[in-house]
């Protein structure tokens, strides 16, 4: 693969779950015209022997991907934990997105936070977390875009936009009502702005107002309800211990039940790749 060719990254542990995220990296790539990178990540004290087995079975994971997907797919072995390296892996590479899978929240995961959350925590680039294969291997079609007051949402908007340009889908935007009326100031302001950029880059959308609710549990219902491929939401700012072990909102949204694709983006996010589309974009 050529070195200075972008990539979608796969966190790769030689499970169904990660070939369920190769399918999905596989989807995207062949519409953004990128190549694919699986990345295993070892503990730092693995014997060299070991590690060599390792990067020989990753290979013929990689090799076997290229000739499934017809596209190139190369393969990386990290020393390290999953909760630092990943993150520190896919900055350096200055990937377009990654795409990672998950059991969801089960077992001790539950109690203890899910770890999905943390390595996403640490990352400049955006992730997918997926836990079933795609539908298809054509369009997303229908993403579900949540809107509330907090400025970082407008940071989803590149995201939407690339996935808008690149596979033509349609942004619903979810509005939840709220009593504080400072609130809805923001929240609207925070709504025109994502009209203004859907508009200027020919993104459909549809707006649906929600009434007032828990927000996790509405974006679940309404997805559903709209049969969506794909929830895009921003993480918590400074996500601290307590949210691992009570779980932040969006611990909840990337662990549920009807297994729909997570798009999650940090705050202050860099994405490049959607920068050609930003006409006017501010930061």
């Amino acid at each position: 693969m050529d070195e200075n060719q972008k990539v979608i990254v796969v966190p790769w542990d030689f499970t169904p779950v990660a070939e369920n995220a190769l399918a999905h990296a596989a989807k995207i790539g062949r519409m953004v015209k990128n190549g694919i990178a699986l990345l295993h990540i070892v503990d730092t004290g693995i014997k060299p022997r070991e590690e060599g087995e390792k990067k020989t079975l990753l290979q013929h994971a990689a090799s076997e991907a290229s000739r499934k997907y017809n596209m190139p797919v190369s393969s990386y072995v990290v020393r390290g934990t999953i909760f630092k390296s990943i993150a520190e892996f896919v900055n350096e590479k200055e990937a377009d997105v990654v795409v990672m899978g998950t059991h969801g929240m089960k077992g001790m995961q539950k109690l203890t936070g899910s770890w999905a959350l943390k390595v996403i925590a640490k990352s400049k680039v955006p992730f997918i977390v997926v836990q079933d294969p795609p539908r298809d291997q054509e369009r997303y079609q229908n993403i579900l875009f949540p809107v509330d007051f907090r400025r970082e949402t407008k940071e989803k908007i590149k995201m939407a936009i690339y996935m808008g340009k690149y596979f033509d889908s349609k942004m619903h935007i979810m509005v939840t009502s709220t009593y504080d009326k400072s609130l809805q100031k923001r929240t609207k302001v925070n709504l025109a702005f994502a009209i203004k950029y859907f508009i200027q880059n020919n993104i459909e959308y549809e707006v649906h107002e929600m009434p007032r609710g828990k927000t996790a549990e509405q974006t679940l219902e309404f997805a559903q309800k709209i049969n969506a491929d794909l929830i895009l939401i921003i993480t918590t700012k400074n996500i601290s211990f307590a949210d691992y072990v009570l779980g932040a909102s969006e611990q909840y949204i990337i662990a549920n039940s009807s297994r729909i694709p997570v798009c999650c983006v940090n705050p202050k996010a860099s994405f490049a790749s959607s920068r050609q589309f930003m006409g006017g974009w501010g930061d």
